[in-house]
Parts: structure tokens; C-alpha cells; sequence
């Protein structure tokens, strides 16, 4: 376990001085490059590429949190159980269309830039968010919600303080997922001119310069290794909460 913290932390420490001093890495990445061509790309701040990658990832998250539990809640009550199909079809377009087809169809609606980027990332995030609080709610014990409604705990009620703290481990997951997986695709989005690390990647790509390559790369699959393990730890707390309820 210390063993793992001491990594992670220094997994950190290296992410942030790469980022706010990446010429002192020059000599890391120099012997990747080829005619004289820049070892670390200077076109834009990496520290501000990466800032804006998170910052789009995370309001695409957080749109496609708020749509698919409010979704997941829904269909889960006797009132909505009639629109489960509906709202698994609606959930799936994320995965059916994949985020550069997305981004294609959504260019010419909102403009090149953030917006189709948003988009895409928010409609591939839905299904697993979506899933994991069905999963989540159909879990609770029967037996947990009829000692609700024996205590005279209305719907709403047994809803926020019975039903969600248990099935948020498993909502937890799927937000999990939907975030890593983000984080990834969400490079895709500088094809339309959305600020990102995905820019570094495509002026390697476009430049034959495989230091680019990496440094966004490694900028990218570090972020969501920290991000993970962040949003685990969160999970593992809401999971001995829910022990201690239990």
C-alpha cells in the first residue's frame, strides 16, 4: 500500500514539473527527434492544454452524471418503468455513433471548436453512468426498503437517504469509467479545433515528431491513471460507508 501511495505521489510530482517546466525534460525527448526538429512542443503552454482537456472532460462528465442517474431514477420508479427501452436507446447513440462520426454530424450544427467535442464526449459518457445506477438501484435488499417504509419514510425519501448512499459505489463505477474513458477520447476533439493534449498528439502525428507524440501521450495516460485511482478511492469510501450502514 505505501508502496503504491509513493508511486502515485510521484507519479504527481513528475506530471507537475513536466507541466510547468517542460524544458528541463528536453533532454528526455531529444534523441526521439529527427533533423533539428523541437523536442518539446512550445506551440501553447502544456500546462493550459491540459487544463482545458480536464476542463472539457469535466463538464461533459458532469452534463452526462446529471442526465443519466436523473435518467436511471426515473425508469427505476413504477411511473417511468414504461420508458426503460426508450432511455437505453437514447443512452446507447453515444455508443452506436462513435465520437469522430458524432463529431462530424455536430460540426456543422454548432461550429468547429469545444462545442462538437462536448457533444461527443457527452453521449459516449451517458451508457455507463446509466447502467451502473439501474445496477445500483436494483441492488438494494428488499428487505432495506420495506424497513424504510415502515418507518413512514416517504418515496422521495427513502430515494435520497436509503436507496442512493447504497447504490453509490456502483454509480460511482460507472462515472469512473465514463471519465477515463473521456479522457482519452476527448484527444480526437482538436481535429475540430478544440483545445486540448490531443493537439500535441496531431502536431507529432502531422510532423513525423515522435517526442509530441509521447508528451502528449504521457500527459494524457498519466492524468487518467490519477484520475482513476482518485475517483477509486471515492468509490472505496462509499463502499465502507455503505458497510457501516449496512
Amino acid at each position: 500500500m505505501r508502496v503504491a501511495t509513493a508511486l502515485r505521489l510521484a507519479l504527481v510530482a513528475l506530471l507537475a514539473a513536466f507541466l510547468a517546466a517542460p524544458d528541463w525534460f528536453e533532454p528526455v525527448f531529444a534523441p526521439l527527434t529527427e533533423n533539428g526538429a523541437p523536442a518539446i512542443y512550445r506551440q501553447a503552454s502544456l500546462l493550459q492544454l491540459t487544463i482545458a482537456h480536464l476542463g472539457t472532460v469535466a463538464v461533459a462528465s458532469l452534463a452526462a452524471t446529471v442526465v443519466a442517474v436523473g435518467l436511471g431514477i426515473f425508469v427505476s420508479r413504477p411511473a417511468g418503468a414504461d420508458f426503460l427501452p426508450l432511455s437505453r436507446a437514447i443512452v446507447n447513440v453515444g455508443q452506436t455513433f462513435p465520437p469522430v462520426a458524432v463529431l462530424a454530424l455536430a460540426v456543422p450544427a454548432v461550429g468547429f471548436g469545444t462545442a462538437p467535442t462536448l457533444i461527443a464526449l457527452f453521449l459516449y459518457g451517458l451508457l455507463p453512468i446509466f447502467e451502473n445506477t439501474l445496477a445500483g438501484l436494483r441492488q438494494v435488499p428488499a428487505a432495506v426498503l420495506d424497513s424504510a417504509r415502515g418507518m413512514g419514510l416517504t418515496g422521495r425519501q427513502r430515494l435520497v437517504e436509503v436507496e442512493l448512499p447504497l447504490a453509490l459505489p456502483v454509480i460511482l463505477a460507472g462515472v469512473r469509467y465514463s471519465v477515463v474513458v473521456s479522457i482519452g477520447t476527448a484527444t480526437i476533439g482538436s481535429t475540430v479545433a478544440a483545445r486540448g493534449l490531443g493537439e500535441v498528439i496531431i502536431a507529432g502525428l502531422t510532423s513525423g515528431n515522435t517526442a509530441f507524440v509521447l508528451q502528449g501521450g504521457l500527459v494524457v495516460g498519466v492524468t487518467a491513471v490519477l484520475i482513476h485511482d482518485g475517483l477509486l478511492a471515492a468509490e472505496r469510501r462509499a463502499m465502507a460507508a455503505r458497510a457501516s450502514k449496512a
